[in-house]
């Protein structure tokens, strides 16, 4: 006969209302694959005692969809010959709770705002009403307490009759209540429905139908007042309007009683909504079936007098909505021509399941149990001189098993434990954490002592206390592939304090159990208007630490009190030693939360106690917000930054290894030197986890970094203002040269004022992602706007035959366009994370960096081969000309001439081919690279300033010729004509090809360049026949050089 299992009856409370024991026959029923073993229990069972089942045995429910699940299940059915249902569940899920959530949600909502300003704001439906047997008017307001006369919510009026349906409203002082009375038929209802005067958001209805008169008034999803027609009823007249905020005492006009306040979230139906399609509304949940016929998502609306706002609102019933999804659970229920079928049922449905595990974990657990049953440890062998046997220990619970057998395995298991001194074996942690989770699964019926449920917790606690203590940590480590960490012990603690609270009572208000490194309380709380919260602390007082609590805010009792609870039991527990047994890495999977230059990741560890908190009110868990105060447990070290970020144990998280940290519905209130407040809106395990920076520079060198990077934005900026201003106003002669010059000029203008003023945006997120984006243009406008000049540059060196108008059209497409496209694509794509959360730029955590690195280095590296090429031009025409003006054994004059000729092109160029941001990449190796990084940077356009401004001879030129203009100009009289000067360049020449070429009179002769340092750098063209030139000059043009525009010759008179 094949075995089968057994389900007890307990009490009903969290988590389970049955327990599930699994049968002896059902170990024989195994199936191994490559990495996965599958075991087969068949025993009827809710999900929620599958779930657990699975859990206290090392493995998980199997998932849905998982080929290789659906294999390993469909082998063990045969070996069974069983078909089916079976659990599964989704991968990923949340662990099944019958937790009642009383936690909000915000919601964001386009809401419509009656000021009262204007006695005829109204908004009025464009909609189409057809004659109406039944009509359904729902909406959310928010009404103003200060309005004390009476107010029209929504109104309907038709041709026959303009009262035909409406809502009313008005203030009772007395009761502090808004009062509403609904129109039907012209039939004025009396105020009794009312919701509190309290300038909150709350959920009205109104409906109505035909067949008997029936009406009704809901507030905040329940019903406030109905009642029926006495008159013979009749349909609602068509073609009406819809008005919301006023009455209509003529069609649709003469508006009298103006509502003030907010409405939102408006629908009108031509049914009759029953009681449960109220509560979904009130909770938020859009109903798909009936359609409205005016949908408040559509916004079909004409407004007068009335603005459109932002309402944001608290649903309570989001949370309540995912526990009814979760109601119905997935099972697998057959396969049609190999293909699993799924199906749902309610999970309180009892069905077999299959749990799975790792082949490692499964293997090591099985060597630890033949061990054990081969050579006892000293533990598992005094447990056997008391009378237990090994089957007691390493096997399944009996459907027999009582609390004596249990208070008796706890009691002799604790007492050795203390009393001997004879350490605990690693393999023997399993089997100690097996018999905890057996324990919570005893049933809380019957007539079970206060005494006999406090020895056992007692026992419980003292046995869970040994196994989480520090000098245990190698041990943990050794079991690691078993028992993935001493949170399943915690797991075994929650669901034992809740399932025996409320035996632990007794006539007490509250019980307290002290161990070495567990402290627990548990607080019975009548919940009424006046409740405080409510707060539990503890110490590790032989470190002498200060005081870590978790409390319930005295708001989340007053959420309590609204929603009818008159008692609760609140339940605390402090954990002093978890920290060295979970050091490591493994179960944190929280990102950096500093991502700038300052500091790098090192990683996260646990870096406090763990403390808990837990609410259960009518047998129910409440999840509802805490607070809680942890201290930091590892102190900051030289060279190192701790970091800590709030988080909770979350078990539904990789439940093959037991869960991990999550730090989801968690925020920092306060950062102190040595502790963290931090609040949570659930209930569970919390602790704080500290992410390791190395600290690449102080606070002193970040401090220094940012004045300087701020004083030299500042100098830059002004330096680039007066050469945009110097280039514009001195008229230097246009050409393709000075247009890149002035467009590279504008670019890093605005990237400077935009990389100031982004220090005070970063306050404002919506600002802040607008500088962002700005600054990701102009940097990259800036940079293609270098790789121009670069271009420009190599077609004077190596001849280019473009016309300059082509090359200029090119030239603006590369130094605009490419950077909007750019940026524009890279918001499209991702503009979640597009920027940093700390600062006003690009997040450099994600892929979005590269959509500036990667120009910035392709640029880089372009400008780079442009440089080297220049060099070597300007080194052989130096070369060249040292030959024909030196003697062959002057090589020290020669030596230094090649230095300079090398040198000179460097130190011109590095500020507009944008090289000196190659330190940027070396900036983490050391501080003095990153203030030199800053220093070049943001003093570009001072240095842009002096080179292209200052010591540029186009714009001495210039000067000169406005100086010797004005000086014909004022000295006319004394002035005579002249022949025209020869120009060493004509106005619009190139400055890069003002020199005469070899070939020319001018080059034979030795008195243009018989001085190897004279003022210019000239850069010779070898790659054809024809030798051209570049010149850069940096001293000031001799009086002979000048550029002569004007007919007169200045004389001295």
């Amino acid at each position: 006969m094949k075995a089968v299992g057994i389900c007890e009856p307990v009490q009903s409370g969290p988590d389970s209302s049955e327990r599930c024991l699994a049968g002896p026959g059902d170990q024989s029923h195994v199936f191994l694959s490559s990495h996965t073993v599958f075991q087969l229990v068949n025993a009827s069972c809710s999900f929620s005692q599958a779930w657990h089942y699975c859990q206290s045995r090392f493995s998980s429910i199997t998932v849905l969809g998982q080929l290789e699940d659906e294999d390993g299940t469909k082998q063990l059915l045969n070996q069974a010959n069983m078909r089916g249902p079976i659990w599964v569940r989704i991968s990923n899920s949340l662990a099944p709770t019958s937790t009642l959530t009383l936690s909000k949600q915000n919601v964001l909502l386009s809401a419509l705002s009656f000021t009262g300003d204007s006695t005829y704001g109204h908004a009025r439906a464009r909609a189409l009403f057809p004659p109406l047997a039944s009509a359904s008017t729902c909406a959310r307001v928010q009404f103003d307490a200060r309005h004390e006369s009476v107010s029209t919510l929504f109104s309907y009026a038709t041709r026959a009759l303009t009262n035909e349906f409406q809502l009313r409203a008005r203030a009772d002082e007395t009761r502090r209540r808004v009062l509403l009375a609904p129109i039907v038929h012209g039939r004025h209802h009396a105020y009794r429905a009312s919701f509190p005067n309290d300038a909150r958001w709350h959920h009205v209805c109104v409906t109505w139908r035909k067949s008997d008169g029936l009406w009704a008034v809901y507030v905040d999803g329940e019903k406030g007042e109905w009642g029926t027609g006495t008159e013979p009823s009749r349909d609602m007249h068509g073609h009406g309007i819809f008005v919301l905020g006023q009455d209509q005492d003529s069609f649709g006009g003469n508006f009298t009683e103006p509502f003030v306040g907010n409405i939102t979230d408006v629908n009108f139906w031509d049914v009759t909504l029953d009681d449960e399609q109220i509560r979904r509304l009130e909770d938020c949940t859009s109903l798909l079936e009936p359609k409205p016929l005016f949908s408040w998502q559509e916004l079909n609306l004409t407004l007068h007098e009335v603005k459109e706002v932002a309402a944001v609102m608290q649903c309570p019933g989001l949370l309540k909505q995912k526990q009814r999804e979760q109601e119905d659970c997935r099972v697998l229920d057959s396969w049609t021509q190999a293909v699993a079928q799924y199906s749902t049922t309610p999970c309180s449905h009892t069905l077999p399941f299959i749990c799975k595990t790792s082949k490692e974990r499964y293997v090591k657990k099985k060597e630890l149990e033949e061990s054990q049953s081969a050579h006892p440890s000293p533990f598992l062998q005094h447990l056997m001189n008391h009378g237990v046997n090994t089957g007691d220990v390493l096997g399944m619970p009996d459907a027999d098993e009582s609390w004596e057998s249990v208070t008796h395995l706890l009691n002799i298991s604790d007492q050795y434990l203390r009393g001997s001194r004879e350490q605990l074996e690693s393999r023997d942690f399993p089997s100690l954490v097996q018999m905890l989770s057996r324990a919570t699964e005893l049933p809380t019926t019957g007539n079970q002592s206060l005494t006999n449920a406090r020895m056992l917790s007692h026992s419980f606690i003292g046995l869970a206390d040994t196994l989480i203590s520090q000098e245990n940590a190698d041990k943990w480590q050794a079991i690691r592939e078993v028992v993935s960490g001493p949170m399943a012990v915690v797991r075994t603690i929650d669901r034992m304090v809740t399932n025996l609270s409320p035996l632990l009572l007794g006539d007490t208000d509250s019980v307290h159990i002290h161990f070495n490194n567990i402290r627990m309380q548990v607080q019975e709380k009548t919940v009424s208007e006046s409740t405080g919260g409510s707060e539990f602390c503890s110490s590790d007082w032989i470190n002498n630490t200060d005081l870590d609590c978790i409390s319930v805010p005295p708001q989340s009792m007053q959420e309590l009190h609204n929603n009818g609870f008159g008692k609760v039991t609140v339940l605390s527990t402090w954990y002093s030693s978890l920290k060295p047994l979970m050091n490591k890495e493994e179960n944190i999977t929280v990102v950096p939360t500093i991502t700038d230059g300052s500091l790098k990741y090192m990683g996260t560890v646990l870096g406090s106690s763990v403390i808990s908190s837990a609410v259960v009110g009518d047998g129910q868990l409440i999840s509802l917000g805490v607070q809680f105060k942890l201290q930091h447990r590892t102190q900051n070290t030289s060279g190192m930054f701790y970091y800590p970020i709030c988080a909770f144990w979350d078990f539904s998280l990789t439940p093959e290894d037991g869960g991990g940290w999550s730090t989801e519905g968690c925020e920092v209130i306060s950062l102190q030197q040595d502790s963290t407040s931090c609040y949570c809106n659930h209930t569970t395990n919390f602790a704080l986890l500290l992410q390791i920076y190395d600290v690449q520079w102080s606070q002193e060198n970040e401090k220094g970094l940012q004045i300087l990077s701020f004083i030299g934005c500042g100098v830059s900026l002004c330096g680039l203002i007066f050469t945009f201003i110097l280039f514009i106003a001195v008229g230097v002669p246009k050409s393709d040269r000075t247009t890149v010059h002035k467009n590279l000029i504008v670019a890093l203008a605005l990237a400077q004022l935009l990389l100031i003023f982004s220090y005070w945006a970063s306050a404002n997120q919506e600002l802040c992602l607008l500088v962002t984006a700005l600054l990701h243009l102009f940097f990259l406008s800036s940079f293609c706007w270098m790789l121009v000049e670069g271009l420009l540059l190599w077609s004077k060196v190596v001849s280019v035959n473009i016309s300059e108008d082509r090359r200029m059209r090119f030239y603006y497409a590369l130094g605009w366009g490419l950077p909007l496209f750019i940026v524009a694509v890279t918001l499209m794509v991702s503009l979640n994370k597009y920027k940093a959360e700390q600062h006003c730029w690009l997040n450099t955590e994600s892929d979005i960096i590269w959509a500036f690195v990667g120009p910035v280095l392709f640029v880089l590296a372009v400008n780079t081969v442009v440089l080297c090429r220049v060099v070597v031009v300007t080194v052989s025409s130096a070369r060249r000309r040292a030959k024909m003006l030196a003697p062959s054994s002057a090589s020290k004059p020669h030596t230094l001439d090649l230095t300079w000729a090398a040198t000179r092109p460097v130190l011109i160029l590095l500020p507009v081919l944008g090289l000196t941001w190659l330190c940027g990449i070396l900036v983490h190796l050391s501080v003095v690279l990153a203030y030199l990084f800053i220093a070049l940077n943001a003093f570009q356009g001072l240095y842009i300033f002096l080179v292209y401004a200052v010591y540029n001879s186009e714009v001495q030129n210039a000067i000169k010729r406005i100086q010797e203009k004005r000086k014909a100009l004022s000295f006319t009289n004394c002035s005579q004509p002249i022949s025209f000067l020869p120009s060493q360049k004509t106005p619009g020449a190139s400055w890069a090809d003002s020199l005469p070429t070899p070939s020319s009179p001018e080059s034979s002769g030795s008195s243009h360049i018989t001085n190897s340092m004279s003022s210019s750098l000239i850069f010779k063209n070898e790659s054809f026949g024809t030798d051209s030139f570049v010149n850069f000059s940096l001293k000031p043009a001799a009086g002979n050089q000048v550029v002569q525009l004007m007919a007169f010759k200045p004389s001295a008179c």
